[in-house]
Order: structure tokens, then sequence, then C-alpha cells
């Protein structure tokens, strides 16, 4: 069954409030009009995990609460073709390497692709970090440019923030608790003492590029048994991107092009008589409806008065 999930639809900033105004959404209005309500997963702000997260570890079957604990390196690990047999039950996290820009009054994690980092680049700086890490029982694995692998007992059971939840905001509220992860938080600070004169950093700045001053943990967590494999859904990142970057220009473009795009033809495939889900996110919550029988009264009222976006936006 098709199933699309649409991470960050809706946010209560004013910037997206007023872009709303001015959005019409016909295909996901025509789509929601012929499916039915399938649950809703509530929560706030300050959850660990968004919406989108929550709503794809559940497609995948894997635990898909809003405290950070999802094992998503772990998941992914099991994925890479390489993987050993001995992988699984290990604890595992996503480190992703970072600047953090401080004013008077914040540390701001900012956008990694602005980083630049070449495979090349990524490597160097992996190798330069690597024994650091290793010092307390953490092996650092190379992923991608912005995203390494990382096992070691200090993730086990660790709740760590979405890097959608903290990019372009204050980190001090979105860092995993000091107690448990009191070594991550020293390493953390060695890392910025090491990296801010170090000649990687001198490297780049005759490049014209922004330092590497910090990193974040993501992801973490262990998974003792794979989970059934399932087809992967449908979750187009234009909306978050927009979002995260608060540029609500290119968030109501990206609304015109899923609505007439992949929303249209989720539209079709029901209207032919097909099976699929749905499911909404915004910034708390997340709705799913899909293809179910329904009653006559159900068939009239979608007839007099059909579901619409605009009825059910506030909730997420």
């Amino acid at each position: 069954m098709p199933h699309l999930i649409v991470a960050l639809a809706t946010s209560p900033t004013q910037g997206c409030q007023q872009a709303m105004k001015n959005l019409a959404l016909p295909q996901l209005d025509r789509l929601l009009a012929r499916l039915s309500p399938a649950g809703l997963d509530a929560g706030n702000e300050t959850d660990f995990s968004p919406p989108h997260e929550r709503a794809l570890a559940r497609h995948l079957g894997l635990a898909a609460g809003p405290a950070g604990t999802t094992p998503w390196a772990a998941w992914h690990r099991l994925q890479t073709p390489a993987h050993m047999p001995t992988d699984h039950g290990l604890a595992w996290a996503f480190i992703t390497p970072c600047q953090w820009q401080a004013d008077a009054n914040h540390v701001l994690l900012a956008d990694p692709a602005q980083l630049q980092l070449t495979e090349d680049d990524s490597r160097s700086l992996l190798a330069i970090l690597a024994p650091w890490f290793a010092e307390d029982g953490i092996t650092l694995v190379y992923d991608q440019p912005t995203r390494w692998l990382a096992h070691g007992a200090a993730f086990d059971g660790l709740a760590t923030a979405s890097l959608d939840r903290v990019l372009q905001r204050d980190v001090s509220s979105w860092l995993p608790d000091k107690l448990q992860a009191r070594n991550l938080h020293r390493l953390h600070s060695e890392m910025q003492m090491l990296l801010y004169t170090h000649p990687f950093n001198d490297a780049r700045a005759a490049r014209r590029l922004p330092p590497v001053n910090a990193f974040w943990v993501h992801g973490a967590g262990a998974l003792p048994q794979p989970p059934v494999a399932r087809h992967a859904p449908q979750l187009p990142n234009g909306l978050l991107q927009a979002a995260l970057h608060e540029d609500w220009g290119a968030w109501s473009r990206a609304w015109a092009e899923l609505d007439a795009g992949p929303v249209a033809q989720l539209a079709a495939h029901v209207g032919r008589g097909g099976s699929a889900r749905l499911t909404l996110c915004g910034e708390r919550s997340a709705m799913t409806w899909h293809t179910a029988p329904r009653g006559l009264g159900q068939r009239i009222q979608s007839l007099f008065r059909p579901r619409r976006f605009a009825d059910v936006r506030e909730q997420l």
C-alpha cells in the first residue's frame, strides 16, 4: 500500500501562518475527502523526535516515541551491505560534524551542508577526531561527508534530538542528558578546543570555508532484532528543507509541486479504487488517513462537508 508522509506540512510560526493564507491545495483536499482517519500522534514542539520521524519509524516497524530513542543509526547500519552479523545488538549513533555559531545569548547549529565538506575533507577530519572518541570507547566509521556512524556503550538507551529539531536553533535545549552523556559533553568541549586552532580549519579558512568546530549526536540506540523488511514510504523533503530555513516562499512553492505531483497521483490511485495511506506532520503532531470502507452517512457527509486541509492543520 503506498504511503505518503508529508513533513512540516504546517508550522505555528508567523511566516508559515501568513504563507498558508494564500495556499490552495485542491488535490490534497480531494484526497482527504476520499480517506478515513486512522489516528493522531499528538506531541509537543519540544519532543526530541519530530512527528515525521515518528511516522517513518512506525512505518518501518521501529520504536517511534517522542523521546529521541529511535535507533536510526543501528537501522541504517543494517541497510549497509558491508555490515557484519556481529553488528546486531550494538549501540550505534550518527555523528554529524558541524559548526556552532555563538553570539551573546545563543549557540546556534548551522546547516552542515554549508560546510561544503567533501569526502576527503570528512575522512581527514574523522581521522583527527577518532583517537579522542576511542579513549571513551567510541569507534567512528565513515558514512557520508556530513554524517558518520559511531558505536559504543555510550549510545545504549541515549535520548538524542533529531538534527531536524536543532538545525538553525539554540543547541542548549536539545543536548542529551548531562548525567547520562557526561563523556559526550566533555568530548564536545575537547573537540572545540582541539579544532579552534587546528591546521584542518586553517586550511578551510584559506579556502574561504567555514570552520568545523563541533559535532551533533543523533539517532542513537541499539537494535537487538532487525525489523521486518517493509517498503519505504514516500517522504518528500522540499517542505521540510524550506521550513527548516524559514523560507516560506520556497515552502509554498514546494507545497504546490507536491500537490500537483505525489498528492495528485495518490488521489488518482484512490479514485481508481486503490488503497493508500497519507500522513501529514507538523511541528508537534501527525495525523494519518487511509482507505477504509465507509458507511452511507460518511459518504453523504463527504459529499456535502468534504474534509479539507484547512480543517485539520491546526491539530498538527
